[in-house]
């Protein structure tokens, strides 16, 4: 019975089980060709459990976004007062890029499958859609004091998209052999220089600017520059 016990804890969970009898079918026969009683009967499981976890044959193919995306909802959530919002909303962009780089063959697979398959291209649209959604709601929220908040906000929510979906098919066109989260963040260091917020900048040297004769003795030119400097020191030590 321990045995046993152990065994169950061993297997995959549900989920994952159905999507990796999915991906094998769709290499052996291809997308078109794989049916859901496929897909169950290479998993050992019945049909209502294939559409307890997947709505049709196409979701099967993007098995981690459901995840990735109520990580990234999680992530944005955790943005406190001052945070640079464009920074933050980069970062939650790379939950998608390491959930690529979790499991690169499945990716390579997934990237072909959706190249050569029409609807897979369009659900995958969809999929990145609601990522790209999820980004302008954390901004329009954070951007809501400004008159121009919510097109700024759809603005940058699809450049940083834009950037990591650019940076992440480069990386699967080359084969998935480099550091694919280090590309999307090369990537995105472009939204954030266009749109995050600027460098505080060092507090300015003060001046002053005296205007005397242009014949005047240099000692008076001293003793104005004096009195000048005299006049607003007593401002400089009350701060």
């Amino acid at each position: 019975m321990t045995s046993g016990m152990a065994e169950d804890h061993r297997k995959p969970p549900m989920r994952d089980l159905l999507a990796d009898a999915a991906f094998e079918l769709f290499e052996e026969k291809g997308f078109e060709q794989t049916t859901v009683d496929d897909i169950v009967a290479r998993a050992g499981v019945g049909r209502r459990s294939f559409f307890r976890y997947f709505p049709s044959k196409e979701d099967v193919v993007f098995p981690d976004h459901e995840r990735c995306l109520d990580d990234m909802v999680a992530f944005l959530k955790t943005a406190a007062d001052g945070t640079d919002l464009v920074e933050h909303a980069c970062e939650a962009t790379l939950l998608v890029a390491r959930m690529y780089a979790e499991r690169p063959e499945r990716s390579l697979m997934r990237y072909r499958h959706i190249r050569d398959v029409p609807a897979l291209r369009d659900h995958e649209h969809i999929v990145i859609r609601r990522y790209e959604h999820a980004l302008a709601a954390f901004l329009r929220e954070g951007f809501a004091f400004r008159p121009d908040g919510p097109l700024h906000a759809e603005i940058i929510a699809a450049a940083a998209s834009a950037a990591h979906n650019h940076a992440v098919r480069t990386w699967l066109r080359n084969g998935a052999t480099t550091d694919a989260v280090a590309a999307a963040r090369t990537a995105l260091a472009s939204v954030r220089a266009a749109w995050g917020a600027p460098p505080t900048p060092a507090e300015p040297d003060d001046y002053v600017v005296v205007i005397t004769r242009s014949r005047a003795p240099l000692q008076d030119v001293l003793h104005h520059v004096e009195h000048a400097l005299a006049r607003i020191a007593p401002a400089d030590d009350a701060e």
